[in-house]
């Protein structure tokens, strides 16, 4: 997959999705860029014809599957496909109705799963592609106040885990892309939503997303540097499954991987009391 490819990416009328949209546009690649309005891609129609903006209901299969068409008879084939879409929910499990639930895994993870359902007939008939999915730290390390988030990106991780083995007999690779902080407009309130109910006993998480906020414009992470990284993943005749973007993620992982390690040594030999003896 050398040479110029062609993108498929949600959610990139701003943070992550854009930034990644506009540094592989400026390195000449085409993308095909999803946004609930096509005015919000307005800055990326500096480039022409190697840009296609889609407005795209992601609830809707009919809608995607028209973009995916779209972009199949502009470019003639589909190399990358970026799942980026998706937004943060902050609040108790006890504080968040069903709606807020409901909304949070349909754009999350749902969302993810329509997309590929449309995008893997064109891979699959090419014996080709990449499908790069973003996760977060979140989905393999959560914080506190962040219950129902964390389950949407562990949803989505396990998803990548289990396609990245389904799909290898097509020559399909699957990468699952778990960021830390990246100074985008994640933190800003139209990237986040938060419980509109609240129960007095959890005041401790809103102290914890207060000192969340604390860190918008302070973010370690360079968005721009993102598009470089997804490109030495594609070309990678074995990229990653699992890529933890960010020294703030990698070491939250780490730390993870260490907790969980000693947690197993320690309930080993009750973890092995079930079998059958000899």
């Amino acid at each position: 997959m050398t040479g110029t490819k062609i993108w498929y990416i949600t959610g990139a009328s701003k943070g992550m999705g854009f930034a990644v949209a506009q540094q592989l546009l400026i390195k000449g690649h085409c993308v095909a860029a999803t946004s609930r309005s096509v005015s919000s891609l307005e800055p990326l129609f500096q480039y022409g014809e190697k840009f296609l903006p889609l407005e795209v209901d992601l609830k809707k299969e009919s809608s995607i599957a028209q973009s995916l068409k779209t972009t199949y008879e502009k470019f003639g084939r589909l190399d990358v496909v970026v799942n980026n879409a998706g937004y943060g929910l902050g609040g108790a499990l006890e504080e968040l109705t069903s709606e807020e639930i409901n909304d949070n895994f349909e754009v999350n993870f749902f969302a993810v799963v329509k997309v590929l359902q449309q995008a893997l007939p064109y891979l699959r008939d090419q014996r080709s592609g990449h499908i790069i999915n973003i996760s977060s730290i979140a989905g393999f390390a959560p914080g506190t106040g962040w219950s129902m988030y964390s389950a949407t990106k562990f949803a989505v991780s396990g998803l990548s885990e289990a396609l990245s083995n389904d799909l290898k007999p097509f020559g399909i690779h699957v990468t699952n892309v778990l960021p830390g902080w990246f100074r985008t407009n994640f933190a800003n309130t139209d990237s986040i939503a938060y419980n509109k109910s609240s129960i007095k006993d959890y005041d401790y998480i809103r102290e914890a997303h207060e000192r969340m906020n604390t860190l918008n414009g302070n973010q370690p992470g360079d968005p721009d540097e993102i598009a470089d990284v997804f490109l030495e993943v594609v070309n990678n005749p074995a990229p990653a499954v699992n890529l933890f973007l960010g020294s703030d993620s990698f070491n939250r992982a780490q730390s993870k991987i260490e907790q969980l390690s000693q947690e197993m040594s320690r309930w080993k030999d009750i973890s092995f009391s079930t079998d059958f003896p000899g």
